[in-house]
């Protein structure tokens, strides 16, 4: 891990298992940059992509462990899913399957990663303002 960040290749599915694809998550203090193909069918292939989220735009990401290291999963929940856009994601959550000798480096990348977020959510500065301020009180009818 001296390169400053871990490598998890993964595997999902989108649209209802139409398009599968492979690729590889990096994870770092910064985020996770995805580079993946995607084929649809299985077959038809759109090219090599990369996406970046970056640690801001995380929501959170945890690590399910599957049954004896078998269908181990990283699930990221984004801030807003305007941060997936063009990523493949279900129910606006990445979903990513990871092989069991990934195992242990996926689960340690999260632990990671989370521990990154709630550093950053911890310095960001209290709201300036509320969604909802009140100020529709003010508000007079028109005559």
């Amino acid at each position: 891990m001296n390169q400053g960040f871990t490598s998890i290749p993964f595997k999902t599915e989108t649209a209802h298992g139409l398009k599968s694809v492979n690729g590889v998550a990096k994870f770092s203090s910064a985020g996770i940059v995805l580079e993946f193909e995607s084929k649809l069918f299985g077959l038809i292939s759109d090219g090599v992509k990369e996406a970046r989220l970056a640690v801001g735009d995380i929501l959170d990401v945890r690590f399910k462990k599957g049954f004896l290291k078998r269908g181990a999963k990283i699930i990221v929940r984004p801030r807003s899913l305007l941060a997936f856009n063009g990523i493949p994601n279900e129910d606006g959550k990445l979903k990513l399957n990871i092989k069991a000798e990934d195992f242990d480096r996926a689960r340690e990348a999260v632990e990671l990663l989370q521990r990154d977020i709630n550093a950053y959510v911890a310095q960001l500065p209290p709201p300036a303002i509320s969604l909802f301020d009140n100020s529709e009180d003010e508000t007079k009818k028109l005559k």
